[in-house]
């Protein structure tokens, strides 16, 4: 189980709680703080105080005073003219990742709702109830306010949620986990929606996947390094020392401990004075990849551990302050690096594609990697898909964060536009799979025709590769195999076999 405090909410333990079912619960001392925060509220409330969006309305009405009545009503209005979003339903895991984020939000003490609705939210986790919500429909400011809303429905009995592998109304499914509705009373609907936790939690999954990608591309690369009879001076770890970048030395490691054992590293085999970019420059482009996503990472560990929320109660100093700490800029900016850090990634890995293919870069490998080169064309087409693919993550790297087009009057008049980050950034990931997929098949049919002992973790790469897909003797419909080759790499099976040769590769 993983105690929530605010405070000490890592990317892998979201993992385990948005993909692993992992269990959770409040710390205690988050539970008095919340509960502390929440009874100055209500003296204030009481004492009829002006607080944004608990006596008044939001946005472009953040002047109009509610009477108590309306004050005891806004609440469910909010959440009913903020659940706006369009499309398909979100990942499941993305919802339970963003119920998180909210709790850790709550756990501060800082958000003024009442403690059983950031239990309610502990509940709806640990009995798996997770509500259905649109991709579609945030603009990153004031948070996720569309998508936060179709959560905070379950609050009121209302909207839908995904409950033992059934779609159903919220009520529903609230009442056959044994999950009580809270309702919502002051404050407590603006405190469920207003921080941008959706598109943070789809950065933090993104972030532990392109982590891992980025170890499958140095691995492609070693396979492709060795077909093409690399020089391996660029990849002595020294070389980058001296220059001094973190992600370049860790890549150029990685990748002689991929090609340890190889004959190539004895200095057997003849090789060229010095390649040509696409290969000697790969720690390098590998690397600038893992240092622009260890930068997005800090930036995104950060939101999942601060106070994005507003109006923000500040208990001590008896104070209301009102500001931005909703805004999803600190994470929609660097997660629009690390989107065009995959693009730039899988351009390199395409280059690396084509001299395996071009027989007059290949280093005496057939043309198209095929022996009946005339009557057959090997993985002359395989080249084409990747390029679409390439082409369609170039598009999305436009970043998103430049991308603001005011709302609300013009009250909000600069939005962060971070869910068309995460939005983006997942099909760039997915078709990252497909193009290293591509490469890690073109590089093991290539190795086919070597006849050197390849590196330990080259071998143990080739070998799980043949596994799923046969080399290609004469031509075959290629698409199963480009799709076995992409679920094989979104899977880190052939990460797994690497490292159970060579060792962690972080």
């Amino acid at each position: 189980m993983i105690t929530l405090n605010g405070s000490n909410l890592n990317i892998e333990k979201l993992v385990q709680i948005a993909r692993e079912n992992e269990q959770v619960t409040l710390d205690q001392n988050s539970i008095e703080r919340i509960k502390i925060c929440r009874q100055m509220l209500e003296k204030k409330i009481n004492a009829h105080e002006i607080m944004y969006g608990v006596n008044t309305g939001i946005g472009e009405f953040s002047e109009v005073v509610l009477d108590d009545d309306q004050v005891k009503k806004f609440q469910r209005y909010l959440i009913y003219n903020h659940a706006a979003g369009i499309g398909d339903p979100l990942p499941i895991e993305v919802v339970r990742a963003a119920i998180t984020g909210r709790i850790n939000v709550h756990a501060h003490g800082n958000s003024g709702c009442r403690l059983v609705i950031t239990q309610t939210l502990v509940d709806m986790l640990n009995k798996g109830v997770t509500p259905v919500v649109c991709q579609k429909g945030s603009v990153g400011a004031s948070g996720d306010l569309a998508p936060m809303s179709q959560i905070a429905l379950l609050l009121l009995g209302e909207g839908e949620a995904f409950y033992q592998g059934e779609r159903l109304s919220g009520s529903i499914a609230m009442e056959r986990a044994g999950i009580p509705i809270p309702d919502l009373f002051a404050r407590d609907g603006l405190a469920t929606i207003n921080g941008s936790n959706v598109l943070t939690a789809m950065s933090a999954l993104q972030i532990f996947d392109i982590e891992n990608l980025l170890k499958h591309a140095e691995i492609a690369a070693s396979m492709s390094l060795e077909a093409l009879l690399a020089n391996l001076k660029p990849y002595d770890k020294r070389l980058h020392e001296l220059r001094g970048f973190p992600g370049a030395t860790r890549s150029a490691k990685t990748i002689m401990r991929c090609l340890d054992g190889s004959d190539l590293v004895t200095g057997k085999i003849k090789t060229k004075v010095q390649d040509a970019y696409s290969m000697r420059s790969t720690p390098q482009v590998i690397g600038a990849a893992r240092d622009a996503v260890a930068y997005a990472r800090s930036q995104v560990e950060i939101e999942l551990n601060g106070v994005g929320d507003n109006p923000i109660f500040i208990p001590e100093d008896q104070i209301t302050l009102t500001g931005a700490n909703f805004q999803g800029t600190p994470v929609s900016l660097p997660m629009d690096m690390a989107g065009a850090a995959v693009t730039m990634v899988c351009v390199l890995s395409e280059r690396r594609l084509n001299r395996l293919t071009n027989p007059a870069l290949s280093a005496g490998l057939p043309p198209f990697l095929t022996k009946g080169a005339g009557m057959f064309s090997g993985m002359m087409l395989s080249q084409y898909t990747a390029d679409m693919m390439i082409v369609e993550q170039r598009i999305l790297s436009n970043p998103a964060s430049i991308q603001s087009i005011p709302a609300a009057a013009d009250q909000e008049d600069f939005v962060s536009m971070g869910m068309n980050t995460a939005l983006k950034n997942a099909q760039i990931l997915d078709n990252a799979y497909g193009i290293l997929g591509i490469e890690f098949m073109a590089a093991a049919q290539a190795l086919d025709f070597r006849e050197f002992q390849p590196g330990k973790g080259v071998r143990a790469a080739h070998s799980t590769i043949r596994k799923y897909v046969d080399h290609l003797d004469e031509d075959r419909p290629l698409y199963p195999d480009h799709n076995v080759m992409k679920n094989l790499v979104k899977s880190g099976e052939i990460l797994q076999a690497v490292e159970q040769t060579v060792g962690n590769l972080d």
